[in-house]
């Protein structure tokens, strides 16, 4: 099975007949750039809430305006192939707007999952899963893991090498 929908035409005729199976779809989405264990244990939780995970991921250029010129780190192709091998990752989009919103519309998931880092809220697409019944869950973060502390580490520790062997 491809896990990889780009089209979301066919991702949501895929997940309309995993519906009908009585299939509860839970959605999540973020930039993933760094993995680390605080995404897989979340990944993971999202998971266990329902029978398919779908992750909507940030294009490359949703993330540098979002977070900078710096930013991805990893490309969004590469960011698919890393998702994609997990067991627990069921299918996996790219969304190229800021928000997710008109990709949860699409999809209607019957669970809408964030971080503990988000106010249920400020939850984009809320508003769309509470409209036809469906339910947002926040699911607390693992400790002490965050894609922005990997970086402000690397660079830490290899920046001063880097610039003293020039």
């Amino acid at each position: 099975m491809n896990k990889i929908i780009l089209d979301w035409k066919k991702l949501n005729k895929k997940l309309d007949s995993l519906r009908k199976k009585n299939n509860k779809i839970v959605f999540t989405n973020g930039c993933f750039d760094i993995i680390h264990p605080g995404h897989i244990d979340y990944l993971k939780k999202a998971k266990a809430l329902g029978d398919i995970l779908v992750i909507g991921i940030n294009s490359d250029s949703s993330i540098k305006r979002i977070k900078g010129a710096f930013r991805p780190i990893n490309s969004e192709n590469n960011r698919l192939k890393i998702l994609e091998a997990f067991y627990f990752v069921d299918f996996l989009t790219i969304f190229n707007e800021d928000t997710p919103y008109n990709l949860i519309d699409l999809v209607k998931p019957d669970i809408l999952v964030k971080g503990g880092d988000w106010n249920i809220s400020e939850i984009v697409g809320k508003n769309i899963v509470e409209k036809y019944g469906g339910i947002v869950k926040i699911i607390p973060l693992l400790e002490g893991y965050s894609t922005s502390n990997i970086i402000d580490k690397i660079l830490k520790n290899y920046s001063n090498e880097y610039c003293s062997n020039s």
